[in-house]
């Protein structure tokens, strides 16, 4: 069976070996935004869309699914049910807290669309309601794609183009294209409808994280524990590093838990930019969240 991918281009351009691992099983993987889709041309003809974005490579891939009657499309992270899918994870951290004989008081976890997050949240967020527990639930996302802490609460599409279903989440907008920061997980322009619903009810928090502050939290973790972390769980490593300081500061105690959802094998260029001092913060204005919110489609609501 022929596999072909569209890789957000900020991704295909600073992690060249995760793309060779995939070649090397046989799949082929196309730059995005591409010239091999109409909505791609469309898109790549703009140059702040050159980076690309989770949003566009979303928009090539059903464009493509939808035109071949034998391709099926599933979306892996936002969609409700794939939050569901994922909380096998907050399941086992609850019996592997359990056997410890602790409980945490603070959860805290990288969101981009916010499968992983609500994995590991979600199951503890049911124990808190049922009153059992009460953990503080903290987002971490980056600084230059805050759609939790800097997003409207509105109905939005999924994608770029704006061929999926509108979903009523927190979101910069489908124009928006964010910096191209080396965690390009969560380079995304929404929130899963149930975390959106979630934050909107006051069951958790979420703070952003600028880069930086992310890769000196991971060099602290890697020479701590052994592992080299993903970008993306860096969000959540620094937030952790934040909130053990200021228990140290208040002697208040505190049980943090986070989830390393990967390794940084294949982020070592980023690793590089970071300890070559060449890693920038870049700051994310009013105006241009402002833009991309403008697009945002008219609904009527009952």
């Amino acid at each position: 069976m022929e596999c072909e991918i569209w890789q957000v281009g900020a991704s295909y351009d600073a992690k060249p070996y995760r793309r060779l691992m995939i070649e090397t099983f046989g799949a082929q993987i196309h730059r995005s935004p591409s010239q091999l889709t109409e909505v791609g041309r469309q898109l790549a003809a703009d140059p702040k869309n050159h980076s690309g974005s989770l949003g566009i490579a979303i928009s090539e891939a059903v464009e493509v699914a939808a035109q071949d009657p034998n391709t099926r499309y599933a979306l892996g992270s936002v969609l409700n049910h794939v939050l569901l899918h994922q909380t096998v994870i907050g399941q086992e951290a609850l019996l592997q807290m359990e056997m410890a004989g602790d409980s945490p008081t603070l959860i805290v976890g990288c969101t981009g669309g916010g499968s992983n997050f609500a994995g590991l949240s979600f199951p503890f967020i049911k124990e808190k309601l049922d009153g059992k527990i009460n953990p503080r639930i903290l987002a971490a996302e980056p600084a230059s794609c805050p759609s939790l802490t800097r997003g409207v609460y509105a109905y939005d599409y999924g994608d770029t183009a704006g061929m999926t279903p509108l979903m009523k989440m927190h979101t910069l907008g489908h124009d928006f294209i964010p910096d191209p920061i080396h965690a390009g997980g969560l380079r995304y322009h929404g929130m899963a409808p149930l975390i959106s619903h979630m934050y909107e009810e006051g069951l958790m928090d979420a703070e952003s994280v600028p880069q930086t502050e992310c890769f000196a939290a991971a060099l602290q973790f890697a020479r701590t524990e052994g592992i080299v972390p993903a970008p993306e769980p860096t969000h959540a490593i620094a937030l952790a590093i934040r909130e053990a300081l200021k228990a140290k500061e208040t002697g208040e105690e505190t049980v943090i838990l986070t989830a390393l959802c990967g390794h940084g094998h294949f982020d070592l260029t980023a690793y590089e930019s970071y300890l070559a001092g060449t890693m920038t913060d870049e700051e994310v204005s009013d105006e241009r969240f402002a833009a991309a919110l403008a697009t945002l489609p008219e609904v009527q609501q009952a």
